[in-house]
């Protein structure tokens, strides 16, 4: 493993770490996972902040339980208890965490934001999710088409919805450097955006990847993952009749899990879901649903990190 590369390091996009470090960090999340009845206090007088502009669930609690879990005290602030970029500069508050904290997660809107508080704190910071982009989602997502296809290069992955999304641009990145052929099903409205898509084809011609953006539906043939998610993000509330408008052709159903063409398809989703929206009830409670055990890889994944980069 090449985790010793890894102390001291942020994790804000995939985009800063290389392939055999996000390997490294996939083989310690199996080896953490078979262990999780067994933990062992290994951050024993550690501290995170843990930052929420957004609401959360699964990135709250992976973060908590894994932190708390290893001996550590994780400590919960939104944005009604601190004054984050309010009456005190994002640059100040990174600067007291820093001092009193071991490592600091932030979940909000603006990539600049975590990317000012890992510059000006000197602790590990961790992107809990940005409008931009949502690392530790990635890295679960694809230790779960791991557990049930094996090794993720050569292996096809079709993102459907809304291609701007901050999984979707992740999931991009990742597989673009570890070798995962990744397909973005998406109207073009709502394409992930040149500037990354093209930095991805760099990666990927390194890697073996494929990466692919269009409209057809039919592109999900041959993969052994489908995934989507909300068709409305978090803050462009205002725009849910256009994006239900745009996006419906895209709901993930039994006939497109069908266009596959392979009976061991699995369908993933980050979570929450609105039923009946970007996937139909019987796909993501039917038996080719993977998306709990994505949920409880979130937790493995995120403390892999954690412990990979407080050393």
């Amino acid at each position: 493993m090449m985790l010793q590369t890894l102390k001291g390091r942020s994790l804000l996009t995939w985009l800063d770490y290389t392939a055999e470090e996000i390997r490294s960090l996939l083989d310690f999340s199996r080896l953490l996972k078979a262990e999780k009845n067994r933990t062992q206090g290994r951050l024993a007088g550690k501290t995170i902040a843990l930052l929420f502009e957004k609401r959360s669930t699964r990135t709250r609690c992976a973060f908590e339980t894994a932190f708390g879990e290893e001996g550590g005290h994780p400590v919960f602030l939104s944005t009604a208890d601190i004054q984050l970029g309010a009456k005190e500069s994002i640059e100040d508050t990174a600067r007291v965490l820093g001092r009193m904290f071991s490592a600091i997660q932030f979940r909000g809107f603006k990539q600049s934001t975590v990317e000012t508080l890992a510059e000006y704190s000197g602790v590990p910071v961790y992107n809990g999710l940005t409008d931009s982009f949502h690392p530790t989602q990635a890295l679960a997502d694809i230790m779960t088409i791991e557990e049930n296809f094996g090794p993720a290069g050569g292996k096809k992955l079709c993102f459907v919805g809304d291609g701007r999304n901050n999984v979707a641009r992740s999931l991009m990145v990742i597989c673009a450097k570890l070798g995962l052929h990744f397909t973005v099903i998406t109207p073009p409205a709502l394409n992930p955006g040149d500037a990354l898509t093209g930095q991805c084809r760099i990666l990927a011609a390194a890697s073996g990847a494929d990466i692919t953006v269009t409209a057809d539906p039919a592109a999900v043939e041959g993969a052994e993952a489908v995934y989507t998610d909300v068709w409305v993000s978090m803050g462009e509330e205002a725009k849910r009749e256009e994006r239900l408008a745009l996006l419906r052709p895209y709901q993930v159903n039994r006939a497109l899990m069908d266009r596959t063409g392979r009976r061991d398809s699995i369908f993933l989703h980050c979570l929450p879901a609105v039923k009946g929206e970007e996937v139909t009830p019987e796909v993501i409670d039917g038996p080719q649903s993977r998306a709990w055990d994505e949920a409880e890889n979130r937790k493995h994944t995120i403390k892999a990190i954690i412990l990979a980069t407080l050393g």
